[in-house]
């Protein structure tokens, strides 16, 4: 149960109030902003919660379950409010929310309504939409191993063992058409294979998009050169001239694994697991040193 101060207890008793909502998301770099649906700015515990910046909550909900909820928080994309550039950058994935409701004639009498973190952000026509998800959606998350046949390690990081440093791993593109946003067409990537880079990771390392980066989609290999599709639009235009620095990917298979990395020993998944299909399989006597005489 919520304890309200008493002077606000008083104020929402009192049949006439002066209410509005405010929001406080604090990213995971530690950057803290403050936004109202009021028409002034609040000072809210130390932070200016900014009323000019179009932004507005759904209607919030709760349920059983570990469920995502509808509740959403949109508004306007402006440069006193949010950077679209941080939004497409993904800044924002898995930031801190938090609702209160306050009393717009005095500030410090408010109450936290609804604790949640930002899920995900969908940016059209100058305007954005975030997801609000509740506290109970980190239930919701894997954690820990999963006994899979797969490996479950990223590429590169302390349980895979492999050097992503090595230059069999790594290479610099340099932009030479763009083919569309997600679609670069790139040159020095001759002694690659294609797919050589699929899965891995692709930073913009020059340009007006620089420090970005994103997963690669694709890449591919015909009579002209190299083709890269990404994962995510870069925040900025990219032109030919960028400069992009690639790492491997995998597919967590053991194949890929042990014949491609050469690093089966440490191979975190379980190759040899039997799968659904075992369980269905039909014992035909004869085969494999069985006799039928479970079916006589």
């Amino acid at each position: 149960m919520r304890s309200l101060d008493p002077a606000f207890a008083a104020h929402l008793a009192g049949g006439v109030t002066t209410l509005c909502r405010a929001w406080r998301i604090t990213r995971r770099d530690g950057v803290v902003l403050g936004f109202t649906d009021h028409d002034r700015d609040l000072l809210v515990e130390g932070l200016t919660c900014l009323a000019a910046s179009g932004i507005s909550g759904s209607q919030s909900s709760s349920a059983s379950g570990l469920a995502v909820t509808g509740a959403e928080l949109s508004g306007a994309l402006s440069a006193d409010a949010l950077d679209p550039s941080d939004l497409a950058a993904g800044c924002y994935d898995g930031a801190a929310i938090d609702l209160l409701l306050v009393n717009w004639q005095d500030a410090a009498q408010h109450v936290l309504l609804r604790r949640g973190t930002i899920g995900e952000v969908r940016c059209a026509d100058g305007a954005f939409t975030a997801e609000i998800r509740g506290l109970a959606d980190a239930f919701n998350q894997t954690r820990g191993r999963l006994f899979t046949v797969t490996c479950d390690a990223d590429l590169g990081d302390a349980r895979c063992g492999v050097d992503l440093t090595d230059p069999a791993y790594a290479a610099t593109a340099v932009v030479s058409a763009v083919q569309g946003a997600l679609r670069l067409r790139v040159s020095g990537l001759d002694a690659f294979a294609a797919e050589a880079f699929a899965r891995g990771k692709a930073l913009i390392v020059s340009g007006a998009a620089a420090g970005f980066s994103t997963e690669v989609k694709a890449h591919l290999v015909d009579a002209e050169g190299a083709v890269l599709r990404l994962w995510q639009r870069p925040p900025a235009d990219v032109v030919p001239g960028d400069a992009i620095a690639l790492t491997a990917g995998c597919d967590k298979r053991f194949a890929t694994c042990r014949d491609r990395f050469a690093n089966a020993l440490n191979f975190r998944g379980f190759p040899h697991m039997p799968g659904n299909d075992f369980v269905i399989t039909v014992a035909i006597p004869g085969e494999g040193g069985y006799d039928g005489s479970l079916l006589e």
